[in-house]
């Protein structure tokens, strides 16, 4: 996939952009840039799939309410991730046009894709992206927030029927805030990290 286009407006819009054939040179990328300082990872399978919380571990401190240690409590990690000097994340859907969106249950993620880190890396596979905001707001939804539904056995019309957002208002629900980046935030360091494989959701 051409990310011509896409590296054009994220950079428009005050983000840095890299990009990669494979998840592995992304992921050697980001062992070489992120070194000896303290890691938040919102949770991701895209980060999951590029191995980053064992590559990053060895030489970070890592903080990830998904790797649990012994005893460990989610919320105190999440809450530690917070407080990091970088913060990694994916993205539900981003538009070739260069906005970003992500869809969160607890907000954690959004919160700090957003505010307090030194530096912010969003990593998104070439199936995140959609050629304009409706298209990327449709596969954050549509696409994405069903299947994360699913993945966490969620009792919502979405991960049940498995075909689209029906917009519920089940308990369970796991989309509770949307947020969209129209652009790096002021005084932030973001990078957007694209791939040319699919990954996550």
């Amino acid at each position: 996939m051409d990310f011509t286009n896409v590296t054009k407006a994220l950079t428009a819009r005050g983000f840095k952009v890299s990009s990669f054939e494979t998840a592995k040179e992304a992921a050697e990328y980001l062992n070489t840039q992120i070194d000896g300082a303290t890691v938040g990872f919102g949770g991701s399978i895209t980060l999951e799939e590029l191995g980053l919380y064992a590559l990053l571990s060895g030489h970070n401190t890592v903080f990830s309410h998904w790797h649990l240690p012994e005893g460990g409590d989610a919320a105190a990690l999440r809450a530690q991730a917070a407080g990091s000097e970088h913060y990694l994340l994916s993205a539900n859907g981003i538009a070739e046009t260069g906005e970003i969106i992500n869809i969160d249950g607890a907000g954690n993620r959004v919160a700090s894709a957003i505010y307090g880190h030194k530096k912010v890396w969003i990593v998104a596979g070439k199936n995140k992206l959609a050629p304009t905001y409706d298209e990327a707001l449709w596969r954050a939804r549509n696409i994405a927030a069903p299947k994360n539904a699913q993945r966490l056995h969620a009792k919502t019309p979405c991960a049940v029927k498995a075909d689209h957002c029906y917009d519920c208002k089940s308990p369970g629900r796991i989309c509770r805030a949307l947020t969209v980046l129209w652009g790096a935030m002021m005084g932030s360091d973001m990078e957007v990290v694209l791939v040319n494989e699919d990954l996550g959701y």
